[in-house]
């Protein structure tokens, strides 16, 4: 008779991490998986300049950049980002001023503020966040078009 090996929970592929859908909870696509390309610029921290191949950036403080080559934005309630943006899921609780391009999804909170030029392939808008500029729905194949120029699939 064969002996079975018994993995640990974490080992085992149908033990796979879920994600729980709870009505009012805030969820963000990739913020918990991009452990080791994440960037948090904190509370009263400036931050000013090129930002790229950062998966995840929380700004809880103040920015001025140029963000490329990255995945998701969670720009918090004390956070302020001037510039401009590229990204597939941008996350807005604060004030995000400038070139917005979110291929994925747009979420803006309550008390979020976007504005300027804005581009995206979806959009959630909490009551009281507010949005104002040159606003745009991109296509499916827009966006496609954005993520290989992105990836360097040109």
């Amino acid at each position: 008779m064969a002996e079975e090996t018994k993995l640990a929970p974490e080992n085992r592929p149908e033990a796979a991490r879920r994600i729980l859908d709870i009505p009012g909870a805030r969820r963000t696509e990739s913020i918990g998986d991009a452990q080791g390309k994440k960037l948090i610029v904190g509370r009263e921290i400036c931050l000013t300049g090129e930002i790229s191949a950062c998966d995840t950036l929380v700004v809880e403080g103040r920015v001025e950049a140029a963000l490329s080559d990255s995945r998701t934005i969670e720009i918090t309630e004390t956070g302020v980002f001037k510039g401009e943006i590229e990204i597939n899921v941008a996350d807005i609780s604060g004030q995000f001023e400038g070139a917005l391009i979110a291929r994925n999804r747009l979420v803006i909170h309550s008390k979020g503020s976007v504005k300027g030029k804005i581009r995206y392939a979806e959009i959630e808008i909490e009551r009281g966040g507010r949005i104002e500029g040159d606003i745009q729905v991109i296509s499916e194949s827009d966006a496609t078009d954005l993520s290989a120029s992105a990836s360097g699939d040109d």
